[in-house]
């Protein structure tokens, strides 16, 4: 992914020099944090740079297309052992590829840093590099910490997350949510007076184009996780099927749900969680109209969005999302969850739906679009436009490169 361009000016009045940046990410799949990395490695190398980005497993067959090139170290290491310690794992995998950056490569002018901030200590052995630490969200409020003994085993992993994180040069989130989050949760880092910048993330609008119809198809995008609540989908689908008096005939018998998403076989929770989904579908006697597709690629996550009527967002407290975008981008309302980061990027009775995270709300927004097929494509419209005005990569892109440029010259004033 390494990458060159002659720089084209920036907005500031800062000087523009061409640096050279690095960007360290754990694994390099599918999923919202991995499109960020993607897209900010393509943009800061579309704004003159030398992007170098390093991760520790790349798996060419599940990953974003312009990830063809990248540099893998450690990918022999575990992941966990016997299916727990998925942290202590994270944490070695990526202070190897740390290690390694540091003793194979020449200094970097910034490093870019996401998910793990253990190595921030390391890279500024390095002096001469500024880091950049980009926090989705904080770890410690995504960990289980339901037992005494998983207590004790997260709390030096806590303590580490925000004394390191702290130590990077500059802190960016994806969302005021998580800032808000960020401040309740680092309170010594609040105490100090570090304030994360918000950096949202980006659609590429350009990948997609009129949609080819608003069929009674709904969609629903994410990774096969339980967090991200895919069952409410399910749910919702199942109890809008029963709901059938205030529609001609049948014709609802007709309509279908797609559930598509990241899906890795090594995860245990991935295999689980899609056996537990189907399982759902079975008893809420819907099986034969929910298709599962896991790992589709980007062409056929397009063709998905531009035949369905809407998507369904099921997370709850998301920090941010980037499913919502893109389907907006695609030209298609979204039915999300009221709370976290797509309270920030779906516009609600105008790009889409905001509900509270039950079947019944979900399936009332669901017959809103089913009986009126031009509120649907009116909303869809509107959703294109919200977001190539707020939230394309070019306006994600050039905000980045500004913190990149504003961090680096703090080096050498």
């Amino acid at each position: 992914m390494a990458a060159t361009g002659k720089v084209a000016g920036e907005s500031s009045g800062m000087k523009t020099k061409r640096l050279k940046v690095a960007i360290i990410h754990p694994d390099l799949g599918i999923g919202g944090a991995e499109r960020l990395i993607v897209d900010a490695a393509c943009q800061l190398a579309a704004h003159g740079h030398d992007v170098h980005v390093f991760t520790s497993h790349h798996d060419k067959n599940r990953c974003f297309e312009e990830t063809v090139s990248v540099t893998v170290y450690g990918d022999f290491l575990p992941r966990h052992l016997f299916y727990r310690f998925h942290a202590i794992c994270a944490y070695l995998r990526c202070i190897f590829v740390a290690l390694c950056v540091l003793l194979w490569w020449p200094s970097f002018d910034v490093i870019l840093v996401d998910q793990v901030s253990v190595v921030i200590p390391l890279l500024k052995l390095k002096s001469s590099s500024k880091t950049i630490f980009y926090c989705h969200f904080p770890d410690l409020l995504l960990a289980q910490h339901t037992t005494m003994l998983r207590r004790l085993y997260r709390k030096p992993i806590d303590m580490i997350e925000e004394a390191t994180t702290g130590m990077a040069d500059l802190i960016l989130v994806n969302s005021k949510f998580t800032a808000a989050t960020f401040a309740r949760t680092f309170r010594g880092l609040h105490a100090k007076g570090i304030e994360p910048g918000v950096l949202y993330p980006a659609v590429s609008v350009e990948q997609f184009h009129e949609p080819h119809a608003y069929k009674l198809n709904f969609l629903s995008i994410n990774r096969f996780e339980r967090k991200k609540n895919l069952d409410l989908a399910i749910s919702a689908f199942a109890l809008l099927r029963s709901v059938t008096s205030s529609l001609p005939g049948d014709a609802l018998q007709e309509a279908t749900l797609t559930v598509a998403g990241g899906y890795d076989k090594r995860l245990r929770e991935n295999v689980e969680y899609l056996e537990e989904l189907k399982r759902l579908a079975v008893d809420e006697g819907v099986s034969g109209q929910v298709k599962f597709v896991t790992s589709c690629s980007t062409s056929e996550r397009n063709e998905l969005l531009s035949d369905c009527l809407c998507v369904l967002y099921t997370p709850k407290d998301e920090h941010f999302g980037i499913v919502p975008l893109e389907a907006m981008a695609a030209h298609k309302p979204v039915i999300a969850c009221n709370s976290g980061g797509p309270v920030e990027t779906v516009v609600n009775e105008e790009t889409g739906f905001l509900c509270d995270p039950s079947p019944t709300e979900f399936s009332k927004a669901m017959l809103k679009l089913v009986n009126d097929h031009d509120l649907a494509v009116n909303m869809g419209n509107q959703a294109r436009n919200h977001v190539v005005q707020k939230f394309s990569t070019k306006t994600f892109g050039d905000l980045l490169n500004s913190y990149v440029l504003n961090v680096y010259h703090q080096r050498i004033e």
